[in-house]
């Protein structure tokens, strides 16, 4: 959810420029059944504005309730939402609320390795009995030593083993980088885009495309196949080869050969990827199982979509099934919580 993280940051920068106070507010444990799991956050404004959600729309309006004791006594303060008998989830929610006034070098610090694609570990400490002053959050980067309280209290610090911890790792922001530009990719960037996605798109170095012909794109950048070059390629980063063009996607496939994408996705028939295999093997046959396993194509799950909008759903339905684990079914189908994070039982699939 480090997108998410990254919208709160930009936040509260300005809401910090223009003098507005902000809490942030975590869930960091739920009991039963929720509409989000634990690690989700939002900004609260004291001008009760909210950026993010931590439901459906069903606890906000009460976090910003309660959210006003914290902005005038500046104590952090564990919310319980109980929503057996107003969620439809039925689940209770245990909800941090704190004071978020990071110093300038923690936000430059957190900027930095978003852009850098460095993951960072945020620690929330709580206690379900008591409030208590010094309950909240701790940032740390790659030195392990290094701790920055999210607020000015920094006695937190020395306090955090007395409390119990929710711990999350925030791993770089999630990349979708389109090789192509035809208007199915412009579909497929502008579904991803919304989800929050960091999209790139691809163009050959001749295209006349820019970068507004694709809404939601951060960045289009215009490169040959035998030129392409990527930095910070990593398990957090997709890639779909939508040329169109059976030669020019086997070679921007080669120029790939090196890096360890969590995903490659490859558009037509089950037949042109064992051709596209069989043509960059016979020059690589020393490739990687785990690049090889990489590789999806026809890409997309079988939903039966035919019109662009429909191909870009299903494709951003794999890959988001691929990047945590699952294999697709009908959700009804599934046995216990709907937020299951546990993925050593869970193989990565390629149904079709």
């Amino acid at each position: 959810m480090t997108h998410e993280f990254k919208h709160i940051i930009e936040a509260y920068t300005i809401a910090n420029q223009a003098g507005i106070k902000t809490v942030l507010a975590t869930v960091v444990s739920v009991d039963g059944s929720s509409y989000r799991g634990a690690g989700v956050r939002m900004l609260v404004l004291e001008n009760k504005q909210i950026v993010g959600a931590i439901s459906g729309g069903c606890v906000e309006k009460e976090v910003i309730r309660q959210a006003q004791t914290v902005f005038k006594t500046g104590n952090s303060k564990l919310m319980t939402y109980d929503g057996r008998f107003r969620l439809g989830c039925e689940g209770t929610l245990f909800v941090l609320l704190e004071v978020f006034s990071p110093k300038k070098e923690v936000i430059d610090s957190i900027k930095k390795s978003i852009d850098a694609r460095h993951a960072f570990e945020i620690s929330t400490f709580y206690n379900k009995d008591t409030a208590h002053i010094q309950c909240g959050s701790i940032i740390s980067f790659s030195r392990k030593e290094d701790f920055y309280s999210f607020s000015s209290k920094e006695g937190l610090i020395n306090e955090r083993t007395s409390f119990l911890e929710f711990k999350e790792k925030l791993l770089p922001c999630f990349r979708l980088i389109i090789i192509g530009t035809e208007h199915d990719a412009v579909s497929l960037c502008t579904q991803a885009s919304c989800l929050g996605w960091e999209v790139w798109i691809v163009a050959a170095s001749d295209s006349r495309k820019e970068k507004q012909n694709f809404p939601g794109a951060s960045h289009l950048v215009k490169v040959s196949a035998d030129d392409f070059s990527i930095e910070g390629i990593d398990k957090q980063t997709a890639f779909v080869l939508m040329n169109h063009n059976y030669a020019k996607d086997v070679l921007y496939l080669k120029a790939l050969k090196n890096t360890e994408p969590m995903y490659i996705g490859l558009l037509g028939p089950s037949k042109r990827k064992e051709q596209m295999l069989s043509s960059f093997i016979e020059y690589h046959f020393d490739v990687t199982d785990a690049f090889l396993e990489s590789i999806y194509g026809p890409a997309g799950l079988n939903i039966g979509g035919e019109t662009p909008q429909e191909i870009a759903i299903s494709i951003i339905s794999e890959i988001i099934a691929v990047s945590q684990g699952k294999k697709a079914y009908h959700l009804q189908d599934k046995k216990g919580s709907i937020h299951d994070r546990d993925l050593k039982s869970v193989k990565f699939f390629n149904e079709k």
